[in-house]
């Protein structure tokens, strides 16, 4: 039998869903990746995510039997009834591995549409874009965060994993906003944990880069992903 796709961790494979993906979020799917391991999406998000890896796994299944198909092919070894058993099963595992891309990509899309009608509906000025200093604050309460009081001076501030000291007056913008938590129910001396709440997230996530014109798909390339089914056995 053909050997198996060995097992790797999985990085993302491009598909042809991405620039949607991309224009919907207003991230690059790196970002996406990232943020959803750092727990940084809300849950519309993170579904969208998590499909998207899905598609990257099938993808890479398709990629490998169609490797191994044309390898096969290349002439590299006689041409005898084993080899034409291995072709004939290697076209079978190919398109089992493409039907379940195309599952996987339903998927995707499925995940997609409430972000793109959100998208829709959002208002156009960009009035609900959060501050860079406050991006950057989310960015880095999300690693892990304290609010602590100075036994002598009683003055509050927020130290977060990474190092980073948020000023009390910033903290009490981003509370206020409803963007942060804190947890009251540990002695301020001892230090409060601060964490994102949801509508914090959510902002963290829909934070967009400028706007640029949405360009046209790019030609596929050879051997990529067809905009229409292939002909099949």
């Amino acid at each position: 039998m053909p050997p198996q796709p060995a097992p790797t961790t999985t990085r993302r494979a491009v598909s042809q869903l991405d620039p949607r993906i991309e224009a919907a979020t207003g991230h690059d799917i790196d970002t996406l990746w990232a943020h959803r391991d750092r727990g940084l999406l809300d849950e519309t998000h993170a579904e969208l995510v998590d499909r998207h890896r899905e598609l990257a796994s099938a993808e890479t299944s398709v990629t490998f039997y169609r490797t191994l198909l044309n390898r096969l092919s290349s002439g590299e070894y006689p041409v005898d009834t084993a080899l034409f058993e291995r072709i004939d099963r290697t076209v079978d595992q190919l398109e089992e591995a493409a039907d379940a891309r195309d599952d996987a990509a339903q998927r995707v899309l499925a995940a997609l549409e409430p972000i793109e009608a959100a998208a829709r509906s959002a208002p156009q000025s960009g009035g609900q874009q959060i501050a860079a200093a406050d991006q950057a604050a989310l960015l880095a309460i999300a690693g892990g965060a304290k609010l602590y009081e100075h036994l002598l001076t009683s003055r509050l501030s927020v130290t977060t994993a990474s190092g980073t000291r948020i000023p009390y007056a910033h903290l009490q913008r981003l509370h206020s906003a409803g963007l942060v938590d804190i947890d009251t129910n540990h002695p301020a001396h001892a230090g409060q944990p601060v964490s994102l709440t949801d509508v914090g997230r959510a902002a963290l996530a829909s934070s967009r880069r400028p706007q640029t014109p949405q360009a046209s798909p790019p030609a596929p390339r050879p051997g990529a992903w067809p905009s229409t089914p292939a002909q099949r056995r």
